[in-house]
This record gives structure tokens, sequence and C-alpha cells, in this order.
């Protein structure tokens, strides 16, 4: 079976990703790639190691008036430059939405993939969650699932590689000089991720989680997001553990682990890692999620939700290890 896909902003690091996932995957053939400043390119020059089969493709102007037949759509546009022009694609075309513009939109499925697949099956529109999101709800869902914690007061301290910022990421900030040897905090108080993570810590925790703090930090890597997360609870460590496992016994991406996980355990995969600490007597509990930015955070989410909305086996196309070193 060959579904008929297309990738509107290439050329950007989560665009990238997406035709990697989806030049080897079993069902999925390219047959649309679109960009702005991009466009009358070959992929072949953005992308020398493209397949030879796509590598003289053309990316062209995206202009949703102008689509080719396609099956589903990988948006990967900024947050902000996506919601008006998706309204305008046919009802018929599924999308699933890398950037942030319908993230609990009306409409729209909230896609993580590894907590509600059911909510995703079945779905046209799917709003991929952000790369923070992707680590922290993965580690937190078990949690607030079996009331191990509450959403009350929840401290997030997360850390991320360079690439999530985009390519070219927006400020002198993401150039080698001034990242290399460094760690910057920022989006304190406002980032963008923080309703989302709200909203889903409310669903799966029943309660308000307007105590929430969330603080990430930009580190000299290219890829990798490693949150640790600070919650109230009077669970054990082996509780922790087990209540994750219970969880995520029927999930193919979720690995649960009794020692601190590392970002390179996910490189160039789809997979999350977490892991839980927590001291009884104090009534805290640790809770550790790591994933690739552009993996599990951004175009292999992408694509294990379209695999769901598409009937596809969820692994179709993401079965590969990550890379290591």
């Amino acid at each position: 079976m060959s579904i008929r896909v297309g990738i509107v902003g290439i050329s950007g690091f989560g665009g990238g990703e997406a035709l990697r996932l989806i030049a080897r995957h079993p069902s999925f053939e390219l047959v649309y790639a679109a960009g702005e400043g991009s466009a009358g390119t070959r992929l072949g020059e953005r992308f020398p190691g493209a397949p030879a089969g796509l590598s003289a493709r053309v990316i062209e102007k995206w202009d949703p008036a102008r689509l080719p037949t396609l099956d589903v759509l990988f948006a990967s546009l900024p947050t902000g430059a996506s919601a008006a022009a998706l309204a305008r694609v046919p009802r018929e075309v599924k999308i699933v939405d890398i950037g942030g513009d319908h993230r609990y939109a009306e409409g729209w499925a909230y896609g993580l993939a590894d907590v509600w697949p059911a909510e995703i099956q079945g779905h046209s529109r799917v709003a991929n969650p952000g790369c923070f999101p992707a680590a922290v709800l993965t580690a937190l869902a078990p949690l607030l699932a079996a009331r191990l914690v509450g959403p009350e007061r929840i401290i997030v301290d997360a850390k991320t590689g360079i690439s999530g910022a985009g390519r070219g990421g927006g400020d002198n900030r993401f150039g080698y000089a001034e990242s290399n040897e460094n760690l910057v905090p920022y989006g304190l108080l406002t980032h963008v991720h923080m309703p989302e993570m709200a909203r889903t810590i409310e669903r799966l925790g029943g309660g308000p989680a307007a105590g929430l703090v969330f603080t990430p930090h930009l580190v000299p890597m290219t890829r990798g997001v490693v949150a640790t997360i600070y919650c109230r609870g009077r669970a054990t460590t082996a509780q922790c553990l087990d209540a994750a496992r219970g969880f995520y016994a029927e999930r193919a991406f979720v690995r649960v682990t009794e020692t601190p996980p590392q970002t390179k355990w996910a490189t160039g995969s789809n997979l999350a890692f977490v892991s839980y600490a927590a001291d009884p007597a104090r009534e805290l509990v640790i809770a550790m999620g790591v994933v690739d930015n552009l993996g599990k955070g951004a175009a292999g989410q992408a694509v294990q939700n379209a695999n769901l909305i598409c009937g596809l086996p969820e692994t179709a196309g993401l079965d590969d290890m990550p890379v290591w070193p």
C-alpha cells in the first residue's frame, strides 16, 4: 500500500527529520515537498544524502491551494505560521502539525501518542506535542494516572539541544560562539509549551496545575531533551517504576529504566526513556524523561501519529535503534 505524503517546511530541522523517516517508511511515498526560502531548489541540494529517488525532487513554494493529490500532509512550520494556511487544506487530506498552532485547538486531536493512542486513531487532524512536553508528560503520565503524585505542585527543570530552536535559531544565542561552553535558561514563566503541559497534567491528574513551574535551558549539544521533574507524593521509587511499567506495558516506544536516562540513549530514534526516584519521608518524587527533540519530540512522533490515523502498524518506519555513540 502506497500512501501519498507531503512535507511543508521541509528544509527546517523538523521537516528534514520527517524526510529522513519518510524516505525509509514501508508505506509512505513522498510526492510533495514545500518550503519558503528553499523553494525552487532540489532536495539533493538541501540534503546531499537524500535517496537517489528523491534527490531530484524540486521543493515547491508552499501554497495550500496548489496541493497535489495527498493522503497525509506533515506541516513543520514555526508557531504562528500554520493555522491560517492549514485551514485551507482540503478535509480529505490528513494533517499532522509538528508546529505549535493546533495543540488543544478545537477539531484537532492532541497527539501524545504513547499516552492516548485511541484518541488519535481515526482523526484527520492531529497536533504533535512540543519537544519538552513529549519528555515531561511521558514521564508524568503514569504517576498522575495512578494518583501517586498530585497535579497542583510540579516543578520541571529541562535541558535541550540547540536544534530545538529550529534552523537559524531566531537570534544570536544559537550560534556556535554563543552556545559552545555555555548553559542558558530561557523562556522563564512564559514558554510556549507551558499551556499544553498544564492542560495535559490537569487531564491526567484530575485537578488544577496552577502551581506548575517550568524552566528550560539551552545546552551546547545538537539533539536531546532531558527533563527532571519534582513532584509531591508519598510513593516509593519501586511504586513509581511499577506504575510506569504497567502504564506502558503495551507501548512500543517507552523504556522504563532504573537508572537516570541519558540523552544519547534516544539519539536519532522515536524512543522515550523514563525513570524515577522517590523519598516518601520527604514526600518527594523525582520523575525523569528523555527524548530526542527531533525524534519523539517532533518528526518521530509525527510519523507515529500518521501511522495511527492511517491504520498502519504504529512502529512502521520507526523501529531503528538509536545512533550510538
